[in-house]
Formats: structure tokens, sequence, C-alpha cells
């Protein structure tokens, strides 16, 4: 298939793709994977009613008081050297950087981004897929040993792929993500054996995805289980989907997954993406104004999620989606002047609660 550039394009105010306006190539791409969707419905079929029958059997880690890289951070490349600053005062040590395969050409930019922040953070590199890398599977070796060599003395986790679910950000089946990751698993098995590979990265609950990456016939392994887990972006993470699903609920259902699936090595979650979005920061909100919720209303969801999340006993980390960003971040830098939310001094917080 002949590749059009013009079909992705990135939305820098809300740091996504934009939603794919050419319709008849989603459909023709869909189309040509109707094999795979139907495996993913057979696979649902059997995984979902299992896990929810076990999803209360299954017991988290009981540890009685989580660390401070339990409370996780997103910074970008493009958001300016002000981060290093805001981390420190943070005294946050789990960061998570966005590497995009399609910008491999200013890697060392990347490279020296990470070192800026000291020798004393916990880097989780999330490799962002580009259409190319997922069509081009020597493009993508080529690609994913560069990100390895230029970070191998600076980060250890590696998430591959982020929205696997959504064909704006390039993949159009989960078997495309599962081949997408077997190439980079086998470099890794062969190559950089002491790195963890985080996988498979299905954002808000669409648990169909998630098991249909589980549950394959691949020869592959996720070191570390992750998912972007947004739950409830209208109001309170205590609010119900589908009359039973709160945030515990869906920790709960996911963790089960996990337990059952024989692809997991590290059962606990890396919950790698999650915020919501801020009213009156339009283009900069990456959904409408009748999703977003105000400064006071973001900080004590966020309090409360990540007290879910560590009461939970079944995730090892949580990443808020990021530092500085204008329409969901901790810190707005509009019109060049940082200006740090509520929820900053939140986050600060609940770092200073933890014993180190």
């Amino acid at each position: 298939m002949n590749l059009n550039k013009d079909i992705f394009k990135w939305d820098h105010y809300s740091d996504q793709p934009h939603i794919i306006k050419d319709k008849q190539y989603k459909k023709q791409l869909r189309k040509k994977y109707t094999t795979d969707y139907l495996k993913l419905f057979a696979s649902s079929l059997v995984m979902f009613p299992l896990s929810i029958l076990t999803m209360k059997l299954f017991r988290g880690s009981n540890n009685s008081q989580v660390s401070r890289d339990f409370y996780g951070i997103g910074v970008n490349l493009d958001k300016g050297d002000i981060q290093q600053k805001l981390i420190e005062e943070l005294q946050a040590t789990s960061l998570l950087i966005r590497v995009p395969l399609d910008d491999i050409k200013n890697i060392d930019l990347y490279k020296k981004f990470a070192q800026s922040f000291g020798e004393d953070k916990n880097i989780t590199l999330n490799i962002i897929q580009s259409r190319d890398t997922i069509e081009n599977k020597s493009l993508l070796e080529d690609n994913i040993k560069v990100v390895f060599d230029t970070f191998e003395d600076i980060a250890q986790d590696y998430q591959i792929g982020t929205t696997i679910n959504r064909a704006k950000w390039g993949f159009f089946s989960v078997v495309e993500y599962l081949q997408f990751y077997k190439t980079i698993y086998d470099i890794k098995q062969s190559q950089y054996q002491n790195i963890s590979l985080l996988g498979p990265s299905v954002i808000d609950f669409e648990y169909h995805y998630t098991i249909r990456a589980l549950f394959n016939n691949y020869d592959l392994a996720f070191d570390k289980f992750s998912a972007l887990l947004y739950v409830d972006r209208r109001g309170s993470p205590y609010n119900t989907q589908f009359l039973f699903f709160d945030t515990k609920n869906k920790i709960d259902l996911l963790y089960a997954l996990g337990k059952l699936s024989p692809k997991i090595k590290d059962k606990q979650i890396y919950i790698t993406e999650v915020n919501w979005p801020l009213s009156n920061t339009a283009p900069y909100a990456p959904t409408s104004e009748k999703e977003c919720v105000s400064e006071e209303l973001y900080a004590k969801y966020m309090v409360e999620y990540f007290d879910i999340a560590k009461q939970s006993n079944k995730v090892a980390k949580v990443f808020w989606h990021q530092l500085v960003a204008p329409g969901y971040g901790l810190v707005d830098n509009r019109n060049n002047q940082i200006r740090k939310t509520e929820a900053f001094y939140k986050f600060k917080q609940m770092l200073n609660n933890t014993k180190g």
C-alpha cells in the first residue's frame, strides 16, 4: 500500500493525532483485517465472562506503603526546559517520555532531554508508532535498535506503542500491533535482554482489544502490563460505566485479565496515561467542552484516582499525563507564562506524603 503522509496529521495543541478524515482509507484498512476482528469478538466472548467471574478472586501485592516511584508524570521534549525545575520542585522520580519513531532523526535530543533530569530518575520511554514503521518491518528494526542503543544506560522500561485501539494513532487491528510488538520483542530477546517491554497499551475501557492482545498465538510476552486507563472524563473516578464498573472494578477486571493471560510476566498494572480535560482551554483540551472539568475538580479527581489505584494493590505505577499542557496538565504554559494549577500542588503533596 502506498503511504499517504497527509492522512496522519499531528495536533500540536492537544498532543495527539487528528482524527483521520479519509473514511475510505479507514474502511479499506479495516476490511483487510476482518478475520482479526472476528478473532477479537470470539476471544472476548470467552474471556470477558471468565475475567468478570474471577476478578474478585485475585488479590494484589498487599503493599502497605507505596514508594515515591508510584507517582509518575509525563514530560515532553517540546514543552521546554522549565520542566526540569518543576520536576525538581515536585521531587518526582518516575518520568515517562514520548519518543516518536517518525522523529528518529532527533534521537540525540531525546537522550539529552532524558539525561537533563538527573541520574536518580526512573525513565520509562513511550515508543510512539508511525504508520511507516507499522508497514515496514525493516524500518522498524533499524529504528528500534537506534532507540535501544541510544538509551541503553538511561532507561530500562519501554512502552511499545500507545493507544493501539485508535486508528488515528496508526494501528487498524490488534494483529498489526502484535506483529509490530513481535518484531521489537525478538530484537529485545536476542540483543537487549536486560530491558523491559510494556504493552499492550490499550486506551479507555475497551478491554476487548486488551483481550485480543493478551490471548494470542504469537511467541511473545509482555514484561510489564500497560494500560491507558481513562475512567470517566465527565466526572468522578467513583462514577460507574455499564452500571458496575467504577475505577476500582475496572482495575480489578484488568488485573484479572493479566493474571489469566500467559503473555504477562509482571501481573501488576502500569497505568501509563490518565488525566481529565480542563474547561475553557480549547483548542488545547483533547475533548469537547462538555467533557471538561474545572481545575478544582481536576485536582480532586486526580487525588481520588491515585488513592483508588494505590489501595487496589494491583497497580505498580500511575503516570499522570502530563506535567506541562494547558488543556490537561498540571502546569499551564500559555502566553509564555508558567502557571502551576491546584493539581500541581496536590501532586507535590502526594509525593511528600510517601516514605521515599
